[in-house]
């Protein structure tokens, strides 16, 4: 996804027709270059902006963290939907500004005046604004003059879809780095946006040499739903790449109908994972400890008492915050690794300081 920058030619066209070789001096292209516009693709839409974006609303933890991470703080009009704690290096910037903790209606997200918008997920920009969650087409949204962005690990097919419609392809951890570059471009901090991705990729990097011939267990990313029924993190979601990068397999990597996989315990026992973590969400406050609780509910089950997972008390609180595409995928591979390989890679602590393993 590389910038279709025309400032260059915009320029160079400018200068051919001048006779004097001084009038594209230094003022002129400082000026030219401020004032023609920079477009990227993203999910195969242009995102074209004339100058940085200056009034950003930033929805889910994702975007709020990558915005943070960019040094953009100071242009979020306002944030919304965090899954759990911001990573502590975020916490100051956080709490200067806005926050609700539902999504906004299309209503409400237009009155804030955003000229751009930064969406960890992709289900806000489904078809014609509908339901609560939705601030319409990315389509709808240009035409008001409103940029947008999908994190590209949730790239639909088409604008207006949502995860029925993810591109496998998409998914992985260099599509976030070119995320973040091309986000960069858009807001003009460039350099900022490398510095991140040198950090992700070192820390990454020095996970996958620890673990370099490591044994790569089974995982399962399992969310209890109400009512008793449980789903698995599939094949097309982020937490698949997730669990790669800390020495493990997906247990549930086939399903790729949806990022998230109703299935029945039976299921779940056939596949008898060799770790199982929880993802535990949402909410502003939540920190690893507060999944817990879930964490125990499938040790507890009758039902569960035969798997390995089970027995080996290999079953652990995780955030659904850490299963994203996002800033905090160095965090988590360690956290993760920490848990699949505790000989190997020391405990991490977590946003709470507290210790990954237990």
């Amino acid at each position: 996804m590389t910038p279709l920058n025309r400032r260059t030619l915009t320029v160079a066209a400018a200068c051919l027709t001048l006779i004097s070789v001084s009038a594209c001096g230094a003022d002129e292209k400082e000026t030219a270059a401020s004032a023609d516009p920079m477009a990227v693709e993203n999910c195969g839409i242009d995102v074209t902006v004339e100058a940085p974006p200056e009034r950003v609303y930033a929805a889910y933890q994702p975007a709020i963290e990558i915005a943070h991470a960019l040094g953009i703080s100071d242009r979020l009009i306002e944030t919304a939907f965090l899954d759990a704690q911001v990573l502590p290096e975020y916490a100051d910037a956080q709490e200067q500004v806005p926050y609700v903790e539902k999504l906004p209606s299309r209503e409400a997200l237009l009155a804030t005046g955003p000229d751009f918008i930064l969406s960890g997920y992709n289900n806000v920009f489904t078809e014609d604004g509908a339901g609560d969650e939705s601030f319409g087409t990315r389509a709808s949204l240009t035409r008001l003059g409103i940029q947008s962005w999908i994190l590209s690990p949730l790239c639909p097919s088409a604008d207006g879809l949502s995860d029925e419609a993810i591109d496998p392809a998409t998914v992985s951890v260099e599509t976030i780095y070119d995320d973040l570059r091309d986000l960069g471009a858009l807001f003009d901090v460039e350099e900022r946006a490398e510095e991140v991705i040198a950090d992700q990729q070192q820390r990454i990097a020095a996970v996958d040499q620890v673990l370099a011939g490591a044994d790569r267990p089974s995982v399962a990313i399992v969310l209890l739903d109400e009512g008793g029924g449980i789903r698995v993190a599939g094949g097309i979601d982020f937490g698949t790449q997730i669990i790669a990068q800390a020495g493990g397999v997906n247990a549930f990597a086939d399903l790729v109908e949806r990022r998230h996989v109703a299935i029945d315990l039976e299921e779940l026992i056939r596949r008898d994972p060799d770790v199982i973590v929880t993802s535990t969400c949402c909410d502003a406050s939540y920190t690893r400890q507060d999944g817990a609780e879930e964490a125990q509910t499938i040790m507890q089950n009758p039902a569960l008492a035969g798997l390995s997972a089970v027995q080996n008390g290999a079953v652990h609180p995780f955030l659904f915050a850490d299963r994203a595409a996002g800033v905090r995928i160095a965090h988590a591979i360690e956290l993760l690794a920490s848990l699949l390989h505790p000989d190997l890679v020391p405990a991490i602590q977590d946003e709470t300081g507290q210790d990954g393993g237990e």
